[in-house]
C-alpha cells in the first residue's frame, strides 16, 4: 500500500536501546543503530565490550555477515578474547535456515580451536565454547540432526548452570528450536522454549533474542497468537535489522493481519536498502521480506503491487553465495507460481516455465503450479505428465546436497498427485489424497505463506457441486489461515449456493473490508461480494 511508505519513518525510528560501536568492530553501520539491549560479559579487554555486545545482538537477529565481521574484529584488537572465536563460530551456523557444509563446519571447528587456545578465563566461557563445540566436532561421525541434538543438549546445561544468564537463556531456547525433530506434532521443543523465552523476555522486553525466538517458537497455526506481542515489540527492539523488522510478520500473516504484515515487510525492505548502501551484508533479506509482502498484497486485493514484485525478481542480479542467495533461486520459481494459483489464472500457471539456472528442488515448484494449473482447466494429460516431471526433480534433488530439503516438499507433491488424479476425474481419490494433506497440516503445520491444503481440498469439493461440504472444509481452514481472500470468498460462495443468506453475507462483507472495498482491484470476485450485498 502506498499510504504505508509513511509508517516506516516510525518503523525505522521507534526508541530502543542503542549499541555504541568502538575501535574493536568495523565502521559501516549508523552511529544511532538499534539492535536491542544484550548484556553479555567476557573476560575480554574493556575496549571490546561494547563490540562484543553488538556481534550478539547482531547473532539475535540473524544478520550472520555482518556478526562474522564483528567477532573477527574483535579477535584482531584482543588475541586473547577466546569468545571471539566463540562468535565466529557462532555466525556459520545459521539455526534455523539451513545446514552448513563442509567446508563451513571445518572453518567452525577451527574457530573453537582457536578459542580454546586463546584460554577461556572463565567457567562461563568454558561453557559455551565446550557446548559450541559438540555441534561442530567430529562432522563425519555424525549426521546434522545428531549434531544440532548435541549442541542442545549442552546448552541445557550451561543455562542449568548459569540460570541468571538470560543469553544462555535465549541461546539454549534457540538450540531446541533446530534440534525439533521433523513433522513433530507435539510441538515439544517449541513450548519447552516459550517456556523459558516468555519469563525473560517480560523480564528483559528490549532483548531482541528473546522476541526473535519467541517469535519463530510461537510460528505455528496452533501457537500463533502465542507470539502477538513479541512480534509487536520486536521491530521497536530492532528497527536497524533487516530481519528484525521483517520477522513479526510470520506471526501477522499466521494471524491474517495483512496490513501489519505489510507495513513490517516494507519496513524490512527499507532498512535492506539501507543496510546495502553502507555496504552491509544481507541484502537478500529483501528478498524474504518480498516473499511475505506478495502474499499479504494479494490478500487484501493489492494485486498490482504483487504482480511488481513477481517482475521484479526474475529482473534483480543474483546475490551471491549463501542461504539467502539460494533462497533467491527459490523466489524466482515460487513468486510466480504463488500468484498465478492465488489469482486463479490456470492458464498461466499452466504455462509456467521454471527459471534458468535453477537446482531441481526449485524446479519442481514451478511444476506443482502447472499441475494445479493444468488439474482446473480439466487437461489430464498435461497434469500428469507435470506430476511426473516433478517427481524426476524431486528424486535427482533427493542424490545432491539439498536432498535432505526433498521431505519438506512431500505435502506439495501430494497436493500435485491429487490434482493429478483429479483432472483424470479420479475424484474420490483425489479428494482422499487431499484430506491426507489437509489433516497433516492440521496437526504439524504450514509454511506462512502457502495455500492451505484444506483450502484446496474445498475447492475441488466445490468444483464437484458439493458446495454445503465444501463450506465446511473452507470453515476449517479460515481457522488456522484466517481472513484469506479465497478461503473468505468460497465460503462465502459455498454458503450462498446452499442457501445460508446470511453466512454467505457476513464472508463477503468481510473479503470486502480486508480489500478496502475493492478499492484497488477489479477481481471478480469482489464486483460478486458488492453485487449480492447491495442486492440483499
Amino acid at each position: 500500500m502506498k499510504t504505508m511508505v509513511r509508517l516506516l519513518i516510525v518503523c525505522l525510528l521507534c526508541s530502543t536501546a542503542a549499541f555504541a560501536d568502538d575501535e574493536a568492530g568495523h565502521h559501516h553501520h549508523d552511529a544511532d543503530e538499534q539492535l536491542g539491549t544484550v548484556s553479555f560479559p567476557t573476560s575480554c579487554t574493556p575496549a571490546v565490550q561494547k563490540s562484543f555486545e553488538r556481534g550478539v545482538a547482531l547473532l539475535h537477529s540473524f544478520w550472520y555477515e555482518e556478526a562474522e565481521k564483528q567477532f573477527a574484529g574483535i579477535a584482531q584488537k584482543d588475541p586473547k578474547c577466546a569468545m571471539a572465536h566463540w562468535g565466529e563460530a557462532m555466525s556459520f551456523y545459521h539455526q534455523l535456515w539451513s545446514r552448513p557444509n563442509d567446508a563451513t563446519l571445518k572453518r567452525g571447528w577451527q574457530e573453537i580451536q582457536r578459542a580454546r587456545l586463546a584460554g577461556p578465563k572463565t567457567p562461563r566461557e568454558r561453557e559455551y565454547i565446550s557446548a559450541l563445540a559438540e555441534f561442530y566436532r567430529d562432522p563425519a561421525k555424525r549426521d546434522h540432526p545428531a549434531r544440532a541434538q548435541a549442541y542442545s543438549k549442552a546448552m541445557e546445561k550451561v543455562y542449568a548452570d548459569n540460570p541468571k544468564d538470560l543469553e544462555a537463556g535465549a541461546f539454549y531456547a534457540l538450540s531446541l528450536l533446530a534440534a525439533e525433530p521433523p513433522n513433530d506434532a507435539s510441538f515439544a521443543n517449541r513450548r519447552k522454549a516459550i517456556a523459558i523465552l516468555k519469563p525473560l523476555f517480560d523480564q528483559e522486553p528490549d532483548h531482541p533474542g528473546l522476541a526473535h525466538y519467541l517469535i519463530h517458537s510461537c510460528d505455528k497455526p496452533q501457537l500463533a497468537s502465542l507470539g502477538l506481542d513479541a512480534a509487536r515489540r520486536y521491530a521497536q527492539i530492532a528497527p536497524s535489522s533487516p530481519h528484525a523488522v521483517h520477522m513479526p510478520s510470520h506471526i501477522f500473516a499466521r494471524l491474517g493481519l495483512w496490513q501489519e504484515d505489510i507495513q513490517s515487510n516494507l519496513a524490512s525492505i527499507a532498512a535492506t536498502q539501507r543496510a546495502t548502501s553502507m555496504h552491509m551484508g544481507g541484502e537478500a533479506h529483501q528478498v524474504h521480506a518480498m516473499d511475505f509482502l506478495i502474499y499479504a498484497y494479494l490478500q487484501v486485493g493489492e494485486e498490482a503491487e504483487a504482480k511488481k514484485l513477481v517482475d521484479k525478481i526474475s529482473t534483480m542480479e543474483p546475490m551471491g553465495e549463501g542461504d539467502m542467495a539460494s533462497y533467491m533461486d527459490y523466489a524466482r520459481a515460487e513468486f510466480p507460481a504463488l500468484y498465478y494459483l492465488e489469482m486463479r489464472q490456470w492458464s498461466e500457471a499452466a504455462a509456467l516455465a521454471p527459471p534458468a539456472g535453477l537446482q531441481p528442488i526449485d524446479q519442481a515448484v514451478t511444476y506443482w503450479a502447472r499441475t494445479i494449473g493444468a488439474a482446473h482447466l480439466h487437461e489430464a494429460g498435461a497434469a500428469r505428465n507435470n506430476a511426473q516431471q516433478l517427481d524426476v526433480l524431486l528424486e535427482t534433488a533427493r542424490k545432491s546436497k539439498s536432498g535432505y530439503l526433498v521431505e519438506d516438499f512431500k505435502p506439495a507433491r501430494d497436493e500435485v498427485q491429487a490434482w493429478a488424479a483429479f483432472a483424470e476425474n479420479k475424484n474420490e481419490e483425489a479428494l482422499r489424497l487431499m484430506r491426507e494433506v489437509a489433516d497433516h497440516q492440521d496437526t504439524v503445520g504450514k509454511a506462512e505463506v502457502a495455500i492451505p491444503a484444506r483450502e484446496m481440498l474445498a475447492d475441488m469439493l466445490l468444483e464437484l457441486n458439493r458446495p454445503a461440504d465444501a463450506l465446511v472444509e473452507y470453515e476449517k481452514a479460515l481457522k488456522t489461515d484466517p481472513n484469506r481472500f479465497n478461503g473468505l470468498y468460497g465460503a462465502a460462495r459455498s454458503a450462498e449456493l446452499v442457501h445460508q443468506t446470511e453466512k454467505a453475507n457476513s464472508y463477503y462483507a468481510q473479503l470486502l473490508k480486508n480489500c478496502d472495498n475493492g478499492a484497488h482491484s477489479e477481481r471478480p470476485e469482489l464486483v460478486r461480494a458488492k453485487t449480492l450485498l447491495a442486492r440483499n
